[in-house]
Order: structure tokens, then sequence, then C-alpha cells
């Protein structure tokens, strides 16, 4: 087996400041114990792949690396118990496409605890149209439910909206009857949301508060926020009594300039997200819900496909904040 080469995306250090993605063929190795091989149909792009591929220390340690925080295949060689050839899955999450080699290539090879089947009614393609972003997004929209949030209650906004999170929460919450307020600095883009299941769009600055007031006019029931920092602020401040906010992102700013008042007097409730140590139980449940009632009517509107030698020029897209909706990487 370790003679056969197969294609994949690398990124290799020059010096520190320097780094090159190139193509390359790297040879199949054999998995050990408790591992499988996968061979991978589709991957997608998420901003920590970027991140991966300009060597942010932060997500990958060591280089030369292939990036790829998604995967979705066919087992090609199982060392489980648990697992067949030939049986389809998803991998998200865990350590894959950070220090360990990721979806952005023909093969990988990763610790069967890490897989998920695929979900009946789902295709390979389609898992990778959400992707780890569109699985934060359900794990977002889970969390709302979880906590009492129905679309009686009221609008709820999404924040950073056009990208890869909130594009799929938008439609998600649009299939399940939420009135959605979508948040984004991009104006250009409101026919895209609208077309994905936005009922208004308003710009950023709107939920970028600088008055210093410790609440403001109650607007929201809940929100779904991907950026962080002031925007996160605001819209904390800005909820009904007994409303909830998810926060699973910080390209605004990891800082979070608040009080407690929003806390103590409105009861509003702040819950984090985090989709790369989700157990797999959890797991299963989401993919399941978004195969079947949680499935945006608009899932293939909101994405676009790539082949592998196209990553380069999109991982600098994404970079540069200019990414709207899902890109599905094509491997094989």
């Amino acid at each position: 087996m370790s003679a056969e080469k197969f294609k994949a995306l690398e990124i290799t250090e020059n010096d520190p400041a320097n780094f090159a993605i190139n193509i390359v063929y790297k040879p199949k190795t054999e998995p050990q114990h408790d591992e499988v091989l996968i061979r991978v149909h589709y991957s997608s792009l998420n901003y920590k792949d970027a991140l991966s591929a300009s060597g942010n220390r932060g997500v990958t340690k060591n280089y030369p690396h292939t990036p790829g925080i998604d995967a979705a295949g066919i087992i090609e060689v199982s060392k489980s118990t648990a697992w067949q050839q030939g049986e389809e899955v998803i991998v998200t999450g865990f350590d894959l496409g950070m220090n360990t080699n990721g979806g952005f290539a023909a093969y990988i090879t990763v610790p069967a605890k890490w897989l998920v089947r695929l979900p009946e009614g789902l295709t390979l393609k389609q898992s990778m149209a959400y992707g780890t972003a569109g699985f934060t997004a359900g794990l977002s929209v889970a969390a709302l439910i979880r906590n009492g949030i129905k679309p009686e209650n009221g609008p709820v906004a999404v924040t950073g909206a056009t990208g890869g999170v909130g594009s799929v929460a938008v439609g998600i919450l649009a299939k399940l009857g939420y009135y959605v307020i979508a948040v984004s600095s991009k104006v250009a883009s409101r026919d895209f949301l609208i077309s994905i299941g936005a009922s208004e769009v308003i710009p950023r600055s709107e939920a970028e508060d600088q008055s210093g007031r410790a609440l403001l006019k109650p607007r929201f029931a809940a929100a779904v926020d991907t950026v962080g920092g002031q925007v996160l602020a605001t819209v904390i401040k800005s909820l009904h009594y007994g409303g909830v906010v998810t926060t699973c992102g910080m390209v605004n700013g990891g800082e979070l300039h608040t009080t407690v008042f929003p806390f103590i007097i409105k009861g509003v409730q702040l819950i984090g997200i985090d989709s790369v140590e989700t157990p797999l139980e959890q797991r299963s449940f989401i993919w399941q819900q978004l195969a079947t009632e949680w499935m945006p009517d608009q899932l293939e509107s909101l994405t676009h496909e790539i082949g592998l030698e196209e990553l380069p020029e999109k991982i600098s897209t994404i970079l540069d904040g200019k990414m709207q909706g899902r890109t599905v990487v094509r491997i094989s």
C-alpha cells in the first residue's frame, strides 16, 4: 500500500513569515489499530483551514501540513471492529486538519472514534455543504431550541450572516419557521441573504452600539452570533427578557465588554458553542437533524463547488473576509 501515492494540498514553511501552498503526491500508509483509511470524496473550506494554510501556529504547530478540518468519504481499510470497508462516513472536528493531516487530500488516516456514519437521506457532497460550519450552525440552533426559543417568541438575529456558520444558520432557522434578522457588513449581499431565508437584513453598524448603556431596547428573542466583540455585546443588551444567544466566533474581537445587567435583570443566557470536541452521540443527533427536518430548502444555492487546485485562491478570499456561503471542495 505504501508505494501508492495520492494527491493532496500541502503547506510548507519557507521561513517564519513565508508559507507556500502546493499540490503534491503523498504515499498511502496502512492504518494502525483502531484507525481507518478513508478515500475522501469531498471536503469544505472553513476559516480555520485558511488560518492553517497561512501559518497560524494557534491552529497548526508543525509544517509541512495538509489542512482540511472536514472530510466525507468511504472507508477503504478499517482496523476497527466498529467500522467496515465501504461505509460512508463524515469526519469533522477533533484534530483533523489542525495537527493531523486533513481533508484536502484524497486519503486520510484517522482514529475510528472520530467517525460519524453518513445519515440516510444525505449525500457525501451535501454533508460537506454543511461541514464544520453547518454542524456548528446546527449546534447553535439546537441550543436555542433546548432553551425554549420558539418561532412565536420573536425575531432571531444571525450575525456574520454571509459566512459559513451564519448562512447555514439563517437557512435552518428559516426552515423551522423563525423570523430571521440577518446582520451583515456586506450591503451587496442583501439579496443573497433574503434568498436563503432571511426575513430582514440589517447592517452591522446597527449591531455595534457605542452608547455605553448597559441595556438597550429589546429587539431580539434570541441570536446566533458568529463574530464576537462589540457585536456580541450589543446583541446581549438587545435581547428580550429570557433571551438566548449562542457564540462561536471572534472575527470582530475576542474580548467581550458588557455588564452583568442583561443577565441578572432580563435573565438572558450566553451559550458557547464548540464543534471540535462534541461528544459522538450529540454529533450523530445533529447530523441526523441536518439530513432531515433541518435541511434548508436553499442548501444548494448557498453552496458552490471547487476543485483542489482552486483552493489557494479561495483561501485568500476567505482570509480577506469576502467569502459568501459555503465552499465544497471536490477531492475525488
